[in-house]
């Protein structure tokens, strides 16, 4: 009794299955895909030395303050003269705190770390000037910046140039670039939001009591 010769279907012309990547062709796409895996932690490590850089120099920022804890500390009247001007805001520290949060609801809180880091910087030893500009340089000025900022390309240059021999104003012009983006831009929204209004209110309210 002849045995009939079964014949068996090539795995590579199957519908539905695709074999034609050689070993050494998927060799190279492992290690490509290892490279791209690499090169996007890059960016984190740096990210989680500006953050750390950011806890040491505004701790009250980068912590946030629990809206319990700010209605202990203000009165109604002091955060009705928030909406007097975005400098009333900002010379209060728990004033920083809660608009860094509103900020942060936007995906725009590095505008405030930056502002908050010049203030900082002006006030910088001149030996230890050099290095803490590049920090800042790199943390929010540089086209890379894991916080880059919303600043013009001339300012940027210019900004460039000045840390290049660094002085306590060398990010004055950006610093304002900043102010006035916030100013113009989030401030306005800010006084119209419910982190802003419902403080007030339960300040208002606590105070009647």
């Amino acid at each position: 009794m002849r045995t009939a010769a079964i014949s068996m279907p090539r795995l590579d012309k199957m519908p539905g299955m695709f074999f034609s990547a050689s070993p050494k062709d998927l060799k190279e796409a492992s290690h490509s895909l290892l490279d791209d895996k690499t090169q996007r932690k890059r960016p984190k490590t740096f990210g989680m030395d500006v953050k750390a850089y950011l806890r040491s120099m505004i701790p009250h920022l980068e912590s946030g303050m629990k809206s319990s804890k700010s209605k202990d500390i203000l009165s109604a009247e002091e955060v009705m003269q928030w909406s007097q001007s975005l400098e009333k805001l900002l010379a209060n520290q728990t004033g920083q705190s809660i608009f860094g949060n509103f900020l942060k609801s936007e995906f725009s809180e590095e505008n405030i770390e930056f502002w908050l880091a010049c203030e900082d910087y002006k006030k910088t030893e001149s030996d230890l000037l050099s290095s803490k500009a590049e920090t800042i340089y790199k943390a929010f000025v540089h086209s890379d910046a894991v916080k880059q900022i919303n600043i013009d390309f001339r300012t940027r240059e210019s900004t460039a140039k000045k840390i290049k021999a660094p002085t306590p104003t060398s990010f004055d012009e950006a610093q304002k670039v900043i102010y006035t983006l916030m100013e113009k831009d989030s401030y306005p929204r800010f006084l119209k939001s419910n982190i802003y209004l419902n403080l007030l209110n339960d300040l208002q309210a606590n105070s009647l009591k």
